[in-house]
């Protein structure tokens, strides 16, 4: 049986931190894998960091270098299907790109819906990769993505698993202890933990909501260079400024939540396609 994963994001440049590295090991295991990509990402910093609120700032040119920083990424990623659905980017929570009437997090969640339903009968994915309600941190794009993708599921009845992109809170501790033991400090590539050891992290969710852990050091590399294809966005990032040691300690594998399979799963998957093959 041919076997799909589709994932689907709010902006250039997510597939590859949430999803890079499935993304291209299940590429690489002949598994066809399909990214979709809800916004333009005209929200973005422009050529030389220049930000939405900058009245230099040139939203439709920022789509454009996006959209080929995208491609470029995809094709890095060994990607054989990135479908664009073209919406407005919203920007962050709070940012004037929100009051634009037709920003994605302002489109009708049943209009986009149907649009990821048709994608998802082309493709027929056994596997669907998204966010989780809170977008993981928030951002009303992901929030946005997260709605339009349950809700094709439900419609579509389609996938036989869903998952969403996830990383552990504890995870976060061990990485920045493993820095140190390299030689590499924490706080000078911009990895900070809370100052309040009691507070939760921004970022993450509880241990026991990770289902699956799936091992992707064999395409590091892969998902650094694609990553770095995204240079408008990534140039004044810790990613940049992260070693490919510590890059390799981050991000060697990638966390879901499991939120749907209508196949046997017991216990810690290693495999998003568990029960399917």
């Amino acid at each position: 049986m041919a076997l799909t994963l589709m994932a689907v994001h709010a902006h250039p440049d997510d597939e590859v931190i949430a999803t890079g590295g499935v993304l291209a090991r299940y590429a690489a295991e002949g598994i066809t894998t399909v990214v979709v990509t809800c916004t333009n990402g005209e929200e973005g910093d422009g050529p030389g960091g220049i930000k939405p609120d900058d009245p230099a700032h040139d939203a439709e040119a920022v789509a454009r270098l996006r959209r080929d920083e995208l491609e470029r990424s995809c094709a890095l990623l060994g990607v054989d299907h990135l479908e664009l659905l073209g919406y407005r980017d919203s920007g962050m929570d709070g940012w004037e790109g929100n009051t634009h009437t037709d920003a994605f997090a302002n489109v009708d969640v049943d209009v986009v819906a149907a649009r990821v339903v048709e994608l998802m009968e082309r493709y027929r994915p056994q596997v669907v990769v998204t966010y989780d309600a809170n977008g993981g941190y928030g951002h009303p794009d992901h929030i946005q993505a997260h709605r339009v993708t349950m809700a094709a599921v439900e419609a579509s009845g389609i996938p036989a698993k869903v998952y969403y992109s996830a990383f552990p809170r504890s995870a976060f501790e061990r990485f920045a202890e493993r820095l140190r033991e390299i030689g590499i400090d924490p706080e000078e590539i911009g990895v900070t933990a809370p100052d309040d050891r009691d507070e939760a992290p921004p970022f993450g969710v509880p241990d026991d909501l990770i289902h699956a852990t799936v091992d992707v050091s064999a395409y590091i590399q892969a998902k650094r260079e694609a990553l770095l294809a995204h240079a408008s966005q990534t140039d004044n990032s810790f990613f940049n400024r992260m070693p490919i040691e510590g890059f390799s300690l981050a991000f060697a594998t990638e966390s879901f939540t499991r939120v749907h399979s209508s196949v046997a799963v017991d216990g810690m998957e290693d495999d998003l396609f568990n029960g399917l093959r």
